[in-house]
């Protein structure tokens, strides 16, 4: 199959995912941060021609002709399914860098897949260690240049036409969205704050025994959901009121996840590889003195500033497994950055990825990301599987895309939202380092968890 493109500025690509959200394996990755440079470009899937899902250890997949369960590594395996389906992976210039591909949820428990973790945390729901869709043909929107475009891999000319208006049409169906109403959930968390301080502390003392350097501790909040809720529509509500560059709406089937991640994990265009991990919040307020005193605080801020460059050394050693000798860069180092509801410190990492490896390669050396583990990682982990009550699930994983031109992109998914039956959980964490305040980690995890809670 090979890739052919045509341009269909005019359809709405928000009101095309509305006519396909109802779909299993749905996928909107939306950038709605306007004011961010990485905002340019939104991607709309649904029908996958093979779906890749990986939970407890197994591995299915499935397609039209066949329905496989296997075990192994879920990254190598993506790898081999996504070169079976495409033998023409030329990328076409000047056009939005994904054209087809791969796309879905590589949650954080994928790590098992990788490193030998104790299993002590209790496993929370069905939500799949991996959910990835093989899609052949994608919407494209670019923001800048406010057009659309639809890319379809087919054997021929007329073939692509056929498959285009088929997606067409799904996506010119005759829907009203509702307008999103208020409804006041009752959260609760899977932690006090006295034995969320009490965990910091732990961590603390590991820092003082040698264990670790720094470890992101979590609390998770559930709530219940009204019988008429619908998850795309609080979706579109909660990109309004929390922009973020690297947002996501994906549906697996009776599970749905909404995130509105300010956090790039990795992008990787031509062999130039990018990572920006964040540490380092503080809010940020209407009230101008008081905000600016804020990211005064931030800026100066040795314990923030430490905590970000102990990630970024793990960033580095992470591209280089996998990266050209001596080509890793740290082009910016904790630069404060402003997004709808909090500041950050974010440091930019460039790399040329090595002429044998790709972009699944790199994802896997990388993965989970560092900014949400800890380091040294896998010490981290064994840490937060140890402190934190309830498996991590899809929280600081990925959603993003791997082309099938090896272009890749994915976020860290914070600030996001998972929904299972008539239940939603969110949760928010912190690194932690040895001269961390037990108390201010926890006015942390609210301070991230509050735009969330407001947008209900």
């Amino acid at each position: 199959m090979k890739p052919f493109i045509h341009d269909i500025t005019g359809i709405d690509y928000l009101k095309a995912f509305s006519c396909v959200k109802h779909m299993p394996y749905s996928l909107l990755l939306d950038s709605s941060d306007r004011k961010h440079p990485n905002s340019r470009y939104s991607f709309v899937m649904c029908s996958p021609i093979e779906t890749i899902e990986a939970i407890n250890g197994e591995i299915t997949v499935t397609n039209w002709e066949q329905k496989l369960s296997i075990t192994g590594d879920p990254f190598l395996l993506l790898q081999s399914r996504i070169k079976s389906w495409i033998c023409d992976t030329k990328h076409i210039p000047n056009m939005p860098p994904f054209q087809g591909g791969a796309a879905g949820l590589f949650g954080y428990d994928l790590g098992r897949y990788l490193e030998d973790l104790p299993a002590i945390a209790a496993s929370c729901g069905s939500v799949p260690d991996m959910a990835v869709g093989i899609y052949d043909q994608v919407l494209a929107h670019d923001h800048l240049l406010k057009k659309s475009y639809i890319f379809t891999h087919a054997r021929s000319e007329d073939e692509a036409v056929k498959k285009r208006e088929f997606l067409i049409e799904l996506f010119s169906k005759d829907i009203k969205a509702p307008k999103y109403k208020a409804n006041k959930l009752d959260w609760s968390s899977n932690f006090d704050k006295k034995s969320y301080k009490e965990q910091v502390q732990k961590v603390i003392n590991y820092i003082h025994d040698g264990d670790v350097f720094q470890a992101n501790i979590s609390q998770r909040f559930d709530a219940e959901l009204p019988d008429d809720f619908d998850p795309f529509i609080h979706y579109l509500h909660m990109r309004e009121v929390n922009p973020a560059p690297f947002s996501a709406y994906m549906n697996i089937g009776n599970i749905k996840i909404a995130s509105t991640s300010p956090e790039r994990f990795i992008t990787a265009r031509d062999r130039n590889v990018e990572t920006c991990p964040i540490k380092g919040t503080r809010p940020h307020v209407s009230d101008f003195t008081q905000d600016c005193a804020y990211k005064k605080e931030l800026s100066s801020s040795e314990k923030d500033r430490s905590e970000n460059t102990m990630i970024v050394d793990l960033m580095r050693n992470d591209l280089s497994k996998v990266c050209e000798e001596h080509s890793v860069d740290v082009s910016g180092l904790c630069e404060l950055e402003t997004f709808a509801s909090v500041h950050h410190l974010v440091s930019t990492i460039q790399a040329k990825l090595s002429h044998d490896k790709n972009a699944l390669d790199l994802l896997r050396a990388c993965f989970p990301g560092g900014s949400i583990t800890g380091a040294p990682k896998i010490r981290a982990m064994e840490i937060i599987e140890e402190l934190e009550p309830t498996r991590r699930s899809a929280y600081c994983g990925s959603i993003g895309y791997i082309g099938f031109d090896d272009y890749m992109d994915t976020n860290i998914l914070i600030r996001t939202l998972v929904y299972e039956d008539n239940k939603v959980s969110l949760q928010t964490g912190g690194g932690v380092v040895a001269d961390s305040n037990p108390s201010e980690e926890y006015q942390e995890t609210l301070d991230k968890a509050y735009a969330i809670f407001n947008s209900f």
